[in-house]
């Protein structure tokens, strides 16, 4: 099988990185793992030996069946054509216990954000999820207060997960051999909070409308005495957005909250 450009298909083949994303599972046998885009089954081959199920999500109907065939010995295995921004990860976990049910995934650049939103919506079905990324997207979900590259999805992020950056992954470890580097990441889902309302990450995205514009002026045209609550947060309001901590984000929504109520 040739990778699709259109589906942004690179398959992995460097079996010490494969072998360092299983570790990192830290699978049981009594353990449920769900696999984002399987490809040729690389990994696949790995998780098969040490969880006690798979479910492969896989979009290319070309490669479903291959995957069928690959592993038919394999009981504890199953593959399901999806699209995985398409389908509630409930539909795969039902009936599985969140502390046995893991997420894996060599995603597809061109929706990695994506699907890292969608997984912080699905948290609670899932107790740790390993994923290989873009570097720069890992830069930018991992970067501290004041860091340039912080921005909305850092702290969209940052209130669903503890995220811990793992390692780099080369170009060379796949095939065809993509432009930019990987990097793998371990994200422990956080409980539930104020930054899962929808009227929080509205908030948090009218702040780095304008990334260079201070907090205040970005917020504005949705606060209309924006200077007066980002001064009873105990926030200055010449700073940046990207300079504030996430339970600055969290103080600032909660006030905001109490003030419309």
């Amino acid at each position: 099988m040739r990778a699709k450009r259109s589906l942004g298909q690179n398959f992995l083949r460097d079996e010490s990185v494969i072998r360092r994303i299983v570790d990192s599972l830290d699978l049981g046998e009594n353990e449920t793992v769900v696999e984002i885009g399987p490809g040729r089954g690389a990994i696949t081959e790995k998780l098969v030996e040490t969880a006690g199920n798979v479910i492969a999500i896989e979009i290319d109907r070309e490669l479903v069946p291959i995957l069928r065939t690959q592993f038919h010995f394999q009981s504890s295995f199953k593959v399901i054509e999806a699209n995985i921004l398409e389908t509630s990860f409930a539909s795969f976990t039902k009936g599985l216990e969140r502390a046995n049910t893991k997420i894996v995934g060599n995603l597809p650049y061109y929706i990695s954000t994506a699907i890292v939103q969608k997984l912080a919506e699905e948290r609670s079905l899932f107790s740790k999820a390993v994923l290989m990324l873009q570097r720069e997207v890992v830069t930018r979900i991992t970067a501290a207060p004041g860091n340039s590259e912080r921005g909305f999805l850092t702290v969209i992020t940052e209130s669903a997960f503890e995220v811990k950056h793992l390692f780099d992954v080369d170009p060379r470890a796949f095939t065809p051999k993509p432009k930019v580097w990987s990097s793998v990441v371990e994200m422990t889902p956080k409980p539930a909070s104020l930054g899962d309302r929808v009227e929080f990450r509205k908030l948090v995205s009218s702040a780095f409308a304008q990334k260079r514009k201070t907090i205040l002026n970005n917020l504005k045209p949705v606060l209309g005495d924006a200077a007066r609550i980002l001064s009873d947060s105990g926030i200055d309001p010449k700073r940046r957005a990207e300079t504030l901590t996430l339970n600055e984000w969290l103080s600032l929504f909660e006030i905001i909250q109490r003030q419309q109520n």
